[in-house]
């Protein structure tokens, strides 16, 4: 999450762009009632005629919302927050109207309390980047491209080189299918990275890897410097990218990551169940009895235990713990860890001792 201090109506703001869904998690829980945020967003305007239907047309518009209201909608790639209007830059747009702003991550806004910002908040708004990564699985016949940012994973489609296609035995002569199949994944890279700056991780078995890679460099498609190349992933496509997630290449090539740390964190939960060490909680009420107790040390959640928990009960406990000292990280269920932590009721908790 990028964040910069600014001026509001009365005081300190914050600039924000939310780069990944994990960071709309982090938002709902520090965006409140009574806050003022300011932001570009669209509204339709209805134009009454006599003798005839209202005609309707949607303007852009930049606005300042009084929040009344916030919630997760039915995704975690979306944060609904909901208020009443106070002020525009377009007389169409009447104040004191009801309006919602849709934030998903890469959305622009600016945030102001009309009180003091808690500690809490403020390291939330503070913390590192957890990585953005953008992970290439290739072999000789598919390769698959996705975007890692946090713990959420985002993959394209297959893309298949044709070898053992007629196009393909007859093109080989002249290099151009090979050609054009690294053409078709540098364009898949090339939608994926945006303004953010991302590292390329590049694995699968084979030399494909590194004529891939030496052909991003002489295109100048992509900086050398950026690019790591990873051995001991021995399938393409898709089945590349999730052998590599659950790889322990995973955690050293991308160590100081979310998703790696998230993983250790799992790995470290298992070795309490093995050694029967009862330094963790799983499920909502256990890890609430714990944060109670102050004997929270990590809270990892995912996205599946507001299916039976409401969202209020669910900030309230996560706010509680981080002021505690805990540590709070969301994953989502698009990858095996975001599964994972579903499976043990949607919130686990490693503890600083034992309870009993």
């Amino acid at each position: 999450m990028i964040s910069k201090e600014t001026l509001g109506f009365s005081g300190k703001a914050y600039h924000i762009v939310p780069q990944e869904p994990d960071d709309l998690f982090a938002l709902r829980r520090i965006i409140e009632p009574g806050d003022i945020i300011v932001s570009n967003t669209t509204r339709v305007i209805k134009y009454d005629k006599e003798y005839s239907r209202p005609d309707r047309e949607r303007i852009h518009i930049k606005i300042s919302l009084k929040v009344d209201k916030i919630n997760l909608d039915n995704s975690i790639d979306k944060l609904r927050v909901s208020g009443i209007i106070i002020d525009s830059n377009n007389d169409l747009v009447s104040k004191g109207t009801n309006h919602s702003i849709m934030i998903n991550p890469g959305t622009h806004f600016i945030l102001e309390k009309k009180r003091k910002w808690n500690t809490f908040e403020l390291n939330i708004l503070n913390s590192k980047d957890s990585g953005n990564y953008i992970l290439i699985s290739i072999d000789q016949n598919e390769s698959s491209v996705a975007k890692l940012s946090g713990t959420h994973l985002q993959i394209i489609p297959n893309i298949y080189s044709g070898k053992s296609g007629k196009y393909y035995a007859e093109s080989t002569k002249s290099g151009h299918s090979v050609e054009s199949y690294f053409n078709s994944i540098s364009y898949s890279i090339s939608s994926q990275l945006q303004d953010a700056d991302h590292e390329i991780i590049i694995f699968g078995p084979g030399e494909t890897k590194r004529r891939l890679s030496n052909y991003l460099i002489e295109k100048s498609i992509l900086n050398k410097n950026k690019i790591v190349i990873i051995e001991g992933i021995d399938s393409g496509g898709e089945d590349g990218i999730f052998l590599f997630l659950r790889s322990s290449q995973l955690k050293e090539v991308l160590s100081s990551s979310k998703i790696s740390i998230v993983s250790s964190l799992i790995d470290k939960l298992l070795f309490y169940v093995n050694r029967n060490e009862e330094k963790f909680s799983i499920g909502f009420n256990d890890v609430s009895s714990s944060v109670l107790l102050n004997a929270v040390e990590s809270i990892i959640f995912s996205d599946n235990v507001l299916k039976n928990v409401d969202e209020e009960s669910l900030i309230s406990l996560l706010n509680t713990a981080e002021k505690f000292g805990a540590k709070i990280y969301a994953v989502d269920s698009s990858t095996d860890i975001g599964l994972r932590v579903s499976s043990l009721g949607g919130i686990i908790a490693l503890l600083r001792y034992q309870l009993r």
